[in-house]
């Protein structure tokens, strides 16, 4: 994605960005929970997977040491930061707190 473009994704409502990479046991275990919440959240939140690999300026830009690191915004501005496997009902109540 480019960095143009993931910072206008930003700036309009909700946003769960998440960090991870391809050789992470713990991202590949995130990975079922982001999809379900993609179709749970289809109209009300948007939510972006970042691979460190491939985007790493986008990396160093959000401070991303650990992963996965899943990042919520909220009109740009960062409100809630998960370093590390996360439960989709966490993902879930910050999400409906941000909207």
């Amino acid at each position: 994605m480019h960095i143009d473009q993931f910072k206008e994704n930003l700036l309009n409502g909700v946003t769960l960005v998440d960090f991870n990479a391809d050789w992470c046991a713990p991202c590949k275990a995130q990975e079922p929970i982001i999809k379900n919440l993609i179709k749970q959240y289809e109209n009300r939140a948007s939510i972006i997977e970042i691979n460190i690999d491939e985007n790493r300026t986008l990396a160093t830009q959000y401070m991303v040491q650990s992963i996965p690191t899943l990042i919520i915004f909220k009109e740009g501005k960062e409100i809630k930061r998960f370093i590390g496997l996360q439960s989709e009902t966490i993902i879930a109540k910050s999400l409906d707190e941000a909207i």
